[in-house]
């Protein structure tokens, strides 16, 4: 049974999310938070597997209150985002989230979201991920941080640089698969590795290093 905590302002719209997650069989809706100091007491008390957190809340924004819980290694951070490309959604990432989803995503891309999340993988909306980088490469993003050392690829096999290159670039698994020739789940586990030899927590992290890296 996945654990889901669901912090979210809008009472209506937690309403609803709680609804969806909770018509799934192998999903439990194990609290509710109005704040995100609040979502970060829940997470403390409930360890939920996941947390489904909007990015604008009152007393903590989201935000800040993803990088308590990464921190503190309570549980992985789902955040829904309307995706404006502001702050909040670039202070998302570097808080560590696990995965980003759009609001109006379906009802089964938030269940498949929340379980690919489980599972200890990263997740983004292919839009999501594409508009990102987009922005990155446009010299858009706030508060960018000092370029990445290059230094960091040494830890990868020359076939976990490819993959890093494709992921750059936002494509998916199935999309990496067929440019450089490999099964599906061999990308899969390829990109697994990365994130941890890289010591990142999010698909759209790795993206972002390889632009930066210029791959």
């Amino acid at each position: 049974m996945i654990r889901v905590l669901v912090a979210e302002d809008q009472s209506a719209v937690r309403a609803g999310l709680a609804l969806i997650l909770g018509s799934a069989p192998d999903i439990e809706v194990a609290g509710e938070a109005a704040d995100g100091e609040r979502a970060v007491e829940l997470a403390r008390r409930l360890r939920p597997d996941v947390v489904l957190m909007d990015v604008q809340m009152p007393v903590l924004d989201g935000v800040s209150a993803t990088r308590r819980i990464v921190a503190e290694d309570l549980a992985d951070v789902l955040v829904l985002t309307t995706f404006d490309l502001d702050e909040y959604v670039f202070g998302a990432l570097r808080a560590g989230a696990a995965g980003f989803l759009l609001k109006h995503a379906e009802a089964r891309e938030l269940l498949e979201a929340v379980r690919t999340v489980a599972r200890g993988e990263g997740v983004v909306a292919p839009a999501v991920t594409r508009r990102l980088i987009a922005e990155f490469a446009a010299g858009a993003v706030p508060d960018r941080a000092t370029a990445a050392d290059p230094a960091v690829l040494e830890e990868l096999t020359r076939r976990e640089r490819e993959v890093l290159g494709c992921v750059g670039e936002g494509l998916s698994n199935a999309e990496i698969a067929g440019r450089l020739d490999m099964a599906e789940g061999t990308v899969k586990t390829h990109v697994s590795r990365l994130l941890a030899k890289l010591g990142l927590r999010s698909r759209v992290q790795a993206a972002v290093l390889a632009r930066e890296l210029g791959l």
